[in-house]
């Protein structure tokens, strides 16, 4: 009778802890099922939009060929949904466009080109697996070739005016020898002469008519692609408030000459730091300048207020939406 009344307790243990997992299980699918909802409500993945028409520097796209417009649109959606990165760029681009712009101007390279630093670097100084340095992504020798100073104490790929003139004279020498500035953009990427030779072999002359490397292939829709998202942000799911960009940064220009110049006190007596002086002349690789052909540099140092957000910003949010960069 005892033994009954122990297998019947353990019977009626068992039936109350398989209720008490059946409501468990059952109340954690209905929370499942209204995450679910709550995200399809949410999140919607679109398409992104193509424009009908769409220039290059003046040029047309050719957009009626269905493999132009398929490759414009991967890279619409590659650069649409990688939402970090191209976040930062929308962020970068109000501190960094204003000077490339004046300098596009000032050489006679289409606006557009501010764009191939915008696939070369993000807008920021980077640097290539292979090398390339900075925003324009120069190899050391064809940043000599242009003009810029690349040495163990300076590297001018790193600054923003020097590198963008010299990629203006280098785009303006590809252009001439290729007719277009779709092709100067893939000569920059692959070389110009292995454009070159492409063009001879397939007995072509059209960037969009040519069979490239993959990296080439893609290049110029990247170019393309983050124009269209640049152009209108909100048309491709980004909303950003003027306030939550990058202001440009303001400074006064001060003589760098000498040789065994201590960076680190020279900094001190210009009423910064080092890491500031750094910051705004990224050129400089080296603590202490040797200088040994005895040369002067115009160097950047922040105004005193320079690095206050509220003061960069003209002490207000603008939280107006960016509607074009």
């Amino acid at each position: 009778m005892k033994k009954i009344s122990i297998i019947a307790l353990i019977l009626a243990s068992l039936a109350i802890a398989g209720e008490a997992f059946i409501f468990s299980t059952q109340k954690e699918r209905n929370s499942d099922e209204t995450h679910s909802r709550a995200i399809k409500a949410a999140y919607r993945v679109y398409a992104p939009p193509i424009p009908d028409t769409l220039y290059l520097a003046g040029q047309r796209v050719p957009l009626n060929l269905y493999y132009v417009r398929e490759s414009l649109d991967r890279e619409l959606v590659s650069n649409m949904y990688y939402q970090s990165s191209t976040l930062f760029i929308i962020k970068r681009a109000t501190r960094v466009f204003p000077t490339i712009e004046r300098i596009l101007k000032e050489e006679g390279v289409p606006e557009d080109m501010k764009y191939l630093c915008v696939i070369e670097s993000g807008l920021q100084n980077a640097t290539s697996p292979a090398g390339a340095q900075g925003y324009w992504q120069f190899m050391k020798t064809t940043g000599q070739k242009y003009g810029l100073e690349v040495n163990d104490e300076i590297d001018m790929r790193n600054d923003l005016e020097a590198s963008t003139r010299a990629a203006c004279r280098y785009l303006k020498d590809l252009r001439r020898r290729f007719g277009g500035w779709a092709e100067a953009a893939a000569a920059y990427n692959c070389g110009e002469n292995g454009l070159g030779k492409r063009l001879e072999r397939q007995q072509q002359q059209s960037y969009y008519e040519l069979y490239l490397n993959r990296e080439t292939q893609r290049y110029v829709y990247r170019l393309l692609a983050m124009k269209l998202i640049l152009q209108n942000p909100t048309a491709y799911g980004y909303h950003v408030r003027r306030c939550d960009t990058y202001p440009e940064l303001p400074y006064n220009e001060v003589t760098l000459s000498g040789k065994d110049v201590d960076l680190y006190q020279f900094a001190i007596d210009n009423g910064t730091t080092y890491k500031l002086l750094q910051t705004m002349n990224p050129w400089i690789t080296t603590d202490t300048l040797r200088n040994k052909a005895g040369k002067s540099y115009k160097v950047r140092i922040p105004t005193k207020k320079g690095t206050e957000y509220t003061t960069l910003v003209h002490g207000k949010h603008d939280t107006s939406i960016i509607k074009s960069i």
